[in-house]
């Protein structure tokens, strides 16, 4: 059974739900990533992400200020997390259900990686050649 620790990305680039829109912007670009995991500040807070889409919906569809809005304006926060022991196929699943490109995988309640649809179609695509 292929699970989630088989597939996931463990280097994952964080950011805090602080920053502005245009740090968070520099930075996947910088670090050439579509999507930011946004870092908890207590441990009993959630994470959350940032993605083009949000910052496509904030920034260009509302019109909002790159340099004004936070992080935390924009990120879906809490997003869903997963363990890495769980099943591509049940992952996959939640993916499907819950129309979610990206979810967070973590140990407890630890960041250690992020699971990308695309991932999971490129190992599909591996295993298929």
């Amino acid at each position: 059974m292929l699970t989630v620790r088989d597939v996931m990305v463990p280097q994952v680039v964080t950011i805090s739900p602080y920053s502005t829109l245009r740090e968070a912007l520099s930075t996947m670009k910088d670090r050439q990533v579509k999507s930011l995991v946004v870092d908890r500040q207590h441990a009993h807070d959630a994470y959350g992400m940032l993605s083009y889409r949000e910052l496509l919906d904030t920034v260009v569809a509302q019109e909002g200020d790159i340099d004004l809005l936070n992080v935390y304006d924009a990120a879906t926060i809490p997003v869903i997390t997963v363990n890495e022991d769980l099943s591509v196929r049940q992952a996959a699943t939640l993916m499907s259900r819950y129309h979610l490109s990206r979810l967070v995988v973590v140990e407890g309640n630890e960041l250690i990686g992020l699971l990308a649809m695309n991932d999971i179609l490129a190992r599909l695509m591996e295993d298929l050649i």
